[in-house]
């Protein structure tokens, strides 16, 4: 039974109402309000405007309260049995999948249990405790100060010192790209469940080998009696795994195990193990290399030839391994899919609201669609914001994109030392792996987000002088756990995590990589123990360092971007929207803002006002992404992948995200089609320096053919071709094609008075483009624009006049979600590009009265 739907909500002061009273299924809750379960209080206050849209202004700052008060939920439901003597086997269990945080359950009254855990579900056997007929249920909430308030405080814990007791997405308590929203409430499904007889527990399965003839399926399956007297014979579980088509591919029936004769030994869980071996088997594949082809698994449990339970999921045929060592045996990190050295290319994933259980199934969709057509094949879940929900992890399924997931555990210590604290972490460890562990996109487990490096750094700067608390959590318990459920997928400590030799954690030589040279100017490399150092100056926190970084995987790295007009307008009151404004400053949680500034002046200049504010911050984290990726992926041979901080953004503010919260990608995004490409050209170059051409080919199949280097003079005139390349590149291999000095292909033009542009002939792959000089330092004669909409067709065609190129070309419409094939781009001089524009399926029409198209040196054109 589903008990989803509008419940009855209401808050207290805690300790004002007696929870009998409340909880007394005869209460009165006429008055309440109602709310979405699954949902949230701040979603419920917003919807009945007691509280005013917090994401707005400075509207967080107003509901601080929330967080503060004993929250109620209440609702009912009828059953139309009654439940059946416990000594038949039967119970019913009452299933939340999220409760948030502090929980007490009352079912007609009585409490059935209590929770402390955000990040896990919560099962309560309520077999005795409801009726046939109608029922009543309660939840009640505790404020979190009520759960920390006499807790020792640990010396670091980042944002917050209340984190480390409370099990709890780590985001909600602000972060450096969110606000503080203390978020309560019913964030997960909610349903009752009747078992009869005896139970399947859980089913593990994974590839044991797979090859075009043959694929070998593991099986591992947990079942538990519910009353005695299942005998040997009498009970079976029968496992098959249907094609798309609904076909057999293989099956297997286990037997119930045969009792030893002790008293009492029905009631343990008995382990069967097996095999199933499929023929001429169709692989799980990344959506770069293939089909991300799912079968189904459907398991039935049956008792005395009753069925008693029957299950169903998409499974995934691949063969998947984190190689720490490479094929001469040097160090190296990369995963290997079904026997193929992947390119890892993507970006980390946090919550994509901090109000997490309203966030609606079509924004994981929208999300991940994005990623997938943005070509990036993994995304990494990091550690401070949740496990992600079960549709995050279909749309990986389908889309064919890989999951680094993130255990909880995020830039604090915790309290390992405390029996409690370490069994409620143990549950959530369990809960989640054996929920996830089937996935085919799930492709690692790691212990946490940078505790282990960032513990050295704040040792050896004395901000810490006590132990590293929390190192048994990564380094025992979770691989322990894994071990027993999930031995077959890759465990990492930690991200960051390396330290070989005598460096810090954050080692380019071994494991994976953060780079915060980059925008927070830390200073690399660093030894173990070596005090920390920060240069904030244009030096030092320019994206130029990507290229002195020759890390093995780069698992974060990033710099911030403006949001899109229509995200920031939104969210602004009137008359604050300009650059420099409290309310532009608010948007941005970064510790120094100075940071994008140096960026943007060694770059771009510095902005003078909102609208060049916008253009170029996000044009230098367009140009120093595409920079610092195609210096990594070329580089292959060493970097097996580049995940961007980040994907996505919680709330409608600035930060590193590569689109905002409305889902309108920023410029990076539309680049990043082309610099994560499956198959890439790239120059490389430094002013005054050869021109270097490479190609980088992660298909499966050799490229053969040529590349050319064209010059387009900005103020019109004939281009001319400076070089022409002999290609051929082996699958997974980046290879330097030649070069060509500055001056030869300069041809008498000044370097700030052309664009470079590389193409490819005999095999397919996007022109990159690019410039020989910074932004500041390229001569852009005053564009001319003509636009042309199609709105029956939904198009848009610009068009740069033939005297004049025209650089990076916005399109914008005022509103949300909105999808342009193309966007930010540049314009060859009397080039022209027709862009279509499309809008979710079930959203308003597009505003085309509001268009804008304009470009760094072309004014807007309606």
């Amino acid at each position: 039974m589903d008990l989803a739907g509008i419940w009855k909500l209401q808050h207290f002061d805690p300790g004002e109402k007696s929870p009998m009273e409340l909880a007394d299924p005869g209460f009165d809750d006429r008055f309440w309000i109602g709310a979405a379960v699954p949902g949230d209080v701040h979603t419920a206050l917003i919807e009945r405007r007691i509280i005013e849209p917090p994401y707005f202004g400075h509207n967080d700052a107003k509901c601080r309260w929330v967080e503060g008060k004993e929250w109620w939920y209440r609702t009912t439901f009828s059953l139309e049995e009654e439940p059946a003597p416990s000594a038949e086997g039967e119970r019913l269990e009452l299933i939340f999948e999220g409760l948030d945080t502090f929980a007490a359950v009352f079912v007609n009254g009585h409490e059935a249990g209590r929770t402390a855990n955000m990040l896990m579900s919560h099962t309560f056997d309520v077999t005795r405790l409801v009726r046939r007929g109608w029922n009543s249920l309660a939840v009640r909430f505790d404020p979190l100060h009520l759960h920390h308030r006499d807790k020792e405080r640990f010396e670091w814990s980042s944002y917050t010192k209340e984190r480390p007791w409370l099990r709890k997405a780590a985001m909600n308590f602000g972060w450096d790209w969110g606000p503080r929203m203390v978020t309560v409430g019913i964030w997960g499904p909610v349903r009752l469940e009747r078992r009869r007889v005896a139970r399947l527990e859980g089913l593990y399965a994974w590839t044991v080998s797979a090859n075009e003839a043959e694929a070998v399926i593991g099986l591992e399956a947990e079942l538990r009696a519910l009353r005695p007297g299942i005998e040997a014979g009498r009970a079976e579980l029968e496992v098959r795994l249907l094609d798309d088509a609904g076909e057999v591919a293989a099956s297997r029936v286990l037997d119930w195990p045969k009792d030893e004769g002790r008293a009492g030994l029905w009631r343990r869980s008995r382990m069967l193990t097996a095999e199933l071996r499929v023929p001429s088997p169709r692989l799980w594949w990344t959506h770069d290399l293939g089909e991300p082809y799912l079968y189904t698994l459907e398991s039935v449990l049956r008792v005395e030839g009753r069925e008693v339970e029957r299950r169903s999921e998409l499974f995934g045929i691949r063969t998947l391994e984190l190689a720490l060592r490479d094929e001469a045996g040097g160090r190296s990190f990369a995963f290997v899919l079904n026997g193929v050295r992947l390119y890892a290319k993507g970006a980390n994933w946090i919550p994509a609201d901090h109000m997490i259980g309203s966030i609606p199934a079509s924004t994981y969709r929208e999300l991940i669609g994005l990623a997938a057509e943005g070509h990036m094949n993994m995304l990494r879940v990091w550690a401070g914001g949740i496990y992600e929900k079960d549709v995050f992890f279909d749309e990986c399924d389908r889309r064919g994109v890989l999951v680094w997931q993130d255990f909880a555990f995020a830039n604090a210590l915790f309290p390992d030392f405390n029996r409690d604290f370490m069994e409620n972490v143990r549950r959530e460890v369990e809960d989640n792996v054996k929920r996830l562990r089937n996935r085919a996109s799930l492709a690692l487990w790691c212990g946490n987000n940078e505790i282990d490096w960032l513990y050295d750094m704040k040792s050896a700067g004395g901000d810490i002088k006590g132990p590293f608390f929390g190192e048994r959590i990564y380094h025992e318990l979770i691989p322990g756990v894994l071990e027993e459920l999930d031995p077959a997928r890759p465990y990492w400590p930690s991200s960051p995590y390396g330290a070989e030799e005598g460096y810090d954690a954050n080692d380019p030589g071994t494991g994976d990589r953060h780079n915060w040279q980059v925008w927070h100017g830390s200073v690399y490399p660093r030894m173990h123990g070596e005090p920390p150092q920060l240069d904030y100056s244009m030096e030092g926190v320019t994206f130029k360092n990507y290229k002195k970084d020759y890390a093995l995987f780069s698992s974060e790295f990033g710099m911030h971007a403006s949001a899109n007009r229509y995200t920031l307008e939104k969210y602004i009151p009137q008359g604050e929207f300009y650059w420099g404004s409290a309310e532009m400053s608010y948007r941005n949680k970064d510790t120094n803002h100075r940071k994008g500034i140096l960026l943007m002046e060694s770059y771009t200049g510095i902005p003078r006002d909102i609208e060049e504010y916008m253009n170029f911050s996000m044009l230098t984290q367009a140009e120093g992404l595409k920079y610092g990726i195609e210096h990594f992926r070329r580089n292959r041979r060493r970097n097996s992948g580049a995940l961007v901080w980040q994907l996505n953004d919680s709330w409608p503010g600035t930060s590193w995200s590569m689109i905002d919260y409305e889902l309108l990608p920023k410029a990076s995004y539309y680049y990043a089609k082309t610099f994560f490409h499956p198959v890439l050209l790239s120059l490389e170059h430094e002013p005054g320096e050869p021109l270097r051409v490479w190609v980088v080919n992660d298909t499966l199949g050799t490229l053969a053919g040529t590349v050319r280097l064209t010059v387009h003079p900005l103020a019109g005139g004939a281009p001319w071709t400076a070089a022409e390349f002999a290609v051929r590149a082996e699958p997974g291999t980046a290879v330097e094609l030649g070069s060509v000095e500055e001056a030869a292909v300069l041809n008498g033009a000044e370097p700030g008075d052309v664009l470079i542009a590389l193409s490819a002939a005999g095999f397919d792959a996007p022109e990159n483009r690019g410039y020989l000089r910074d932004p500041k330092e390229v001569r852009l004669p005053v564009a001319e624009l003509a636009v042309r909409v199609e709105e029956a067709a939904g198009t848009v065609t610009v068009a740069a006049s033939p005297a004049a190129a025209a650089r990076f070309v916005k399109l914008e419409l005022p509103m949300g979600q909105v999808r342009y094939s193309d966007n930010f781009f540049d314009l060859l001089p009397g080039e022209s590009r027709t862009i279509r524009v499309s809008r979710p399926a079930d959203g308003p029409p597009l505003p085309w009265d509001g268009l804008r198209v304009s470009a760094l040196n072309g004014g807007p054109k309606g």
